[in-house]
C-alpha cells in the first residue's frame, strides 16, 4: 500500500522524509509494549518514528501529551501528534498527523495503519494535538 496514495496526492507529506520513515511501518503488527519493527503499541510507534527523525519522545502516550505546544485541528501540520481518550481515563492513544485529516498509528486490532480523524470512533475520543517538532525540523522533515 502506498502511503502517498492513502493520504491523497498533492499532500505535503507525500515523498517527504516523514513519509519515508512511516511508509515502511504500515502493516506492522500491534504488540503490547512494542517499540520496534517486530511490533508496536501506539506510543512505541510514535517514539520509533520520531527517533528516526532525530526527536526523542517519552515512552507513554500520556507523557507525550505533556510535550510540545497545543495545536488546533485547523492548524495541524504533518508530524504533529494527535491524542485520544480510548479508555475513559485521559490520554490513552497517540498517532502522527499525516495531513488531509488523517493520522498514522498502531491500532490494537490492525497494527500500523492510516485512519481518518473524522471516523466516529476517533472523532468522539479526540483529546487534542501537540507540535513537538520545531519549524526548522519540520521543514527539513517535510521537504527532504
Amino acid at each position: 500500500m502506498a502511503l502517498a496514495l492513502t493520504i491523497g496526492t498533492g499532500s505535503v507529506f507525500a515523498d517527504s522524509k516523514l513519509d519515508s520513515v512511516i511508509h515502511p511501518t504500515i502493516g506492522i503488527s500491534y504488540k503490547t509494549a512494542g517499540t520496534t519493527t517486530n511490533g508496536f503499541d501506539c506510543s512505541g510507534f510514535t517514539s520509533y518514528i520520531f527517533k528516526e527523525l532525530g526527536v526523542t519522545l517519552p515512552r507513554q502516550s500520556s507523557s507525550q501529551y505533556h510535550m510540545g505546544d497545543s495545536v488546533s485541528r485547523n492548524e495541524m501540520r504533518p508530524g504533529d501528534l494527535v491524542f485520544f481518550n480510548t479508555f475513559g481515563e485521559g490520554v490513552s492513544h497517540v498517532g502522527i498527523f499525516v495531513g488531509e485529516g488523517k493520522f498514522a498509528h498502531s491500532s490494537t486490532s490492525r497494527g500500523v495503519i492510516i485512519s481518518s480523524l473524522n471516523e466516529n470512533y476517533y472523532a468522539q475520543r479526540y483529546v487534542g494535538a501537540k507540535r513537538v517538532m520545531s519549524t526548522a525540523k519540520y521543514q527539513a522533515t517535510a521537504y527532504n
